[in-house]
């Protein structure tokens, strides 16, 4: 199966063709990007025709859609949805809504894996996970009521993502690791992977996960 894979829940854009002989066509976002101003409406177009392109399909060759649908930033995931529903529409192919959590743990290499997305406000999305199984659902949470929450499991645990590199200093003085450079980005190629155990659902009934409230507030 071709599926065209990608995330824009952090500031970054992850891309990702995963051909249907298993290999993988990827634009993999530094740490820099991920820290940096989004440009997900200038970047993800452009890096889809680049994987498509270096991995010589055209569109009416893909199979299937995947997209990481948070939690995230409130701008970027309206951004990959509303991609992922149009190319699945102009295609007639389904969309399989993958977590981003889900998809930075994969590229964690420990027993307690501790993805995290930065959520703004000073807050943190994670989640945990150990082997396939998740033993923490996604929830808000500050730096400091996370490592508490670590504490009282009596866990080690391993962190990634741009949430980790953003409060780094405050999360390893209470004692989380955090993964080296080079693992901190939510990759296409693990939203491909993960979209194997996705249900397919129609383009229409692909929905973000904000998991809170937007920060815009309707004046009354």
């Amino acid at each position: 199966m071709n599926v065209l894979g990608f995330d824009t829940s952090t500031a970054a854009t992850s891309v990702c063709l995963l051909r249907d002989d298993g290999e993988p066509f990827e634009r993999i976002p530094t740490d820099e990007q991920l820290l940096g101003p989004p440009g997900h409406a200038r970047e993800l177009m452009p890096g889809v025709a680049a994987v498509m392109s270096d991995a010589g399909l055209a569109y009416t060759d893909l199979d299937a859609i995947a997209v990481g649908v948070g939690p995230g930033t409130f701008t970027g995931l309206r951004i990959g949805v509303a991609t992922a529903r149009a190319l699945a529409h102009a295609e007639d192919i389904p969309v399989h809504p993958v977590s981003s959590l889900a998809a930075l743990a994969q590229g964690i290499d420990a027993a307690h894996r501790l993805p995290l997305i930065d959520a703004k406000r000073g807050e943190l999305f994670a989640a945990l996970y150990s082997g396939a199984e998740e033993l923490w659902p996604p929830f808000a949470t500050s730096p400091g009521e996370l490592i508490e929450r670590v504490r009282k499991a009596s866990l080690t645990a391993m962190a990634a993502g741009d949430g980790s590199l953003r409060f780094r200093q405050e999360l390893e003085a209470g004692g989380i690791e955090i993964c080296p450079a080079g693992a901190h980005a939510v990759r296409g190629l693990h939203i491909c992977r993960l979209a194997a155990l996705a249900p397919a659902v129609p383009p229409e009934a692909v929905l973000p996960n904000y998991l809170r409230d937007p920060d815009a507030k309707p004046q009354r």
